[in-house]
């Protein structure tokens, strides 16, 4: 018995410390303790929740990046089907080897680039110097180099090396969205211009990651 009443008075003693406590800490912060513990308890659920989020839901910043095809409304521009090959700044496509002085040169003077806007050869009768496209499943081409055999509706559409041309491309008819008919110029400074634009940086992201 006397057990039991030494337990009870330490229980209340202690109750009676932490009210005194918690009326001082409110007279002191203005801040109700219910509402301290209420952002402790959410901090620690916070800090232990799965990586896959509440639930197994996935958190924000998780989900998948957003992909040109589906981002833009690719109708409102005008199309035409081409058949569109890949091709290379080495001697498989171009005949020049990399210790070629024009090595990875386009006829627009511009170096060969895979990017977000990437150049491409293209019949310049049609398609002159500077015209931008938007080609599903390759991304944005700038019509920077010509080539004999691409006459007509042909496009050739530019890739780092012969592996990526099979890997990637191949050969394909596909239907192609003139964002901007060319004006028979095009510059280092226009294309980087292009590439550096802060509102494409999240799908400029996608085709830098795929070439690392």
């Amino acid at each position: 018995m006397d057990r039991f009443r030494q337990f009870a008075r330490r229980t209340a003693m202690t109750v009676l410390f932490f009210l005194a406590l918690t009326a001082t800490f409110q007279s002191v912060s203005g801040v109700e303790a219910e509402t301290v513990l209420r952002s402790l308890s959410s901090a620690l659920l916070v800090e232990h929740e799965p990586s896959g989020g509440t639930n197994g839901r996935p958190k924000s910043g998780s989900r998948s990046a957003p992909r040109l095809e589906d981002h833009f409304d690719w109708s409102k521009y005008p199309s035409v089907e081409v058949v569109a090959t890949g091709y290379t700044a080495g001697i498989e496509s171009t005949g020049k080897t990399p210790d070629h002085p024009e090595y990875g040169i386009t006829y627009s003077g511009v170096r060969v680039k895979r990017d977000l806007y990437s150049t491409i050869a293209a019949d310049l009768s049609i398609f002159p110097i500077g015209t931008i496209l938007f080609i599903p499943g390759y991304g944005f081409g700038v019509v920077a180099d010509k080539g004999g055999a691409i006459k007509g509706h042909h496009l050739d559409l530019y890739y780092e090396t012969v592996e990526d041309v099979y890997k990637y491309w191949g050969k394909r008819k596909v239907q192609v969205y003139i964002i901007q008919k060319g004006d028979g110029k095009l510059s280092e400074e226009e294309l980087t211009r292009l590439n550096e634009d802060e509102t494409m940086q999240v799908f400029r992201q996608q085709y830098l990651e795929s070439k690392s």
